[in-house]
């Protein structure tokens, strides 16, 4: 069995994960994962105190003080065949296959983003393979998933008034590559594709910011918050959405075989409505 915790700090959010998998006979894994992912963006939190003002926030899924999302992820995890370790000599990898299931406890805030689902399932199948006289260990993973972020801004996306839904899953790589400088420290890299279901998807704020025949706000209070008609548009051209592939680069020490604390640099792009969300890893994992 193992359990970890993961921290993750970007311009616009902080992530943390925490979970823990058991194993059987080096064949079948079990695991859990719960995932916290809490905003930092002042548009949005425009939005969040504009709709609290009005009791509609928990509506949007939204909170003035920093808007959360939280998933619950459940996997297993099946060796089929080939070994790592002891095969390593075979041109054959270490092939596995997974299934996940995904659940944002935070719908709301998930529809309010326009996706179509909140929770959904997924697929995966790895290959591993070790070159001990290169001391490097490379992997290649093809997903099957309709995931928004990973899942944490929901799976597929809509249009406006959450019509036109698009939750088909697809195929998305995924790839990294670990170089052993010693017994216990690695370096390496890693890449995972993802879609772009949500991109161009602006932010729905239930009609807070709509406009009557005449280009009025509807609500005078709501003028009043973010600056007439003009603050009100302003405030929606920043809500639209787009996702980017992501990429790391990491190193890794196991002071023992039972502990080991990896350290990266993750480049993520485009997260939902901010960009440029680059920022520092930090994980440590224990095995029992």
């Amino acid at each position: 069995g193992g359990a970890g915790f993961t921290y993750v700090r970007l311009p616009n959010y902080d992530i943390n994960w925490i979970g823990g998998s058991i194993g059987f006979y080096d064949r079948f894994e079990l695991s859990y994962v719960n995932t916290k992912l809490t905003t930092d963006l002042s548009n949005v939190n425009t939005v969040a105190m504009v709709a609290d003002v009005l009791g509609l926030a928990g509506n949007l899924g939204l909170s003035p003080n920093g808007s959360k999302l939280h998933m619950d992820t459940y996997g297993a995890k099946l060796r089929l065949f080939g070994d790592a370790v002891y095969t390593s000599d075979s041109f054959i990898p270490q092939t596995a296959i997974g299934f996940l299931y995904k659940k944002n406890t935070t719908p709301e805030f998930v529809r309010t983003l326009n996706a179509d689902k909140a929770k959904d399932w997924e697929a995966y199948m790895a290959f591993t393979k070790v070159f001990f006289r290169y001391s490097t260990l490379v992997n290649v993973t093809v997903r099957y998933t309709a995931a928004n972020q990973i899942g944490l801004t929901g799976f597929g996306g809509c249009d406006q008034g959450h019509s036109n839904c698009d939750s088909d899953k697809e195929f998305r790589a995924e790839a990294s590559i670990a170089y052993l400088l010693q017994k216990n420290f690695a370096i390496g890299g890693e890449y995972q594709q993802h879609g772009n279901k949500q991109k161009g998807k602006i932010v729905d704020t239930g009609g807070l910011l709509s406009t009557d025949a005449d280009g009025n706000l509807v609500s005078d209070l709501v003028a009043n918050l973010v600056g007439g008609v003009a603050g009100a548009t302003g405030l929606q051209n920043t809500l639209k959405q787009n996702e980017s592939d992501w990429y790391d680069v990491f190193f890794a020490y196991a002071p023992n075989k039972n502990y080991s604390l990896t350290f990266a640099y993750l480049f993520l792009g485009d997260i939902a409505i901010a960009s440029q969300q680059n920022g520092l890893y930090f994980s440590l994992h224990a095995t029992f």
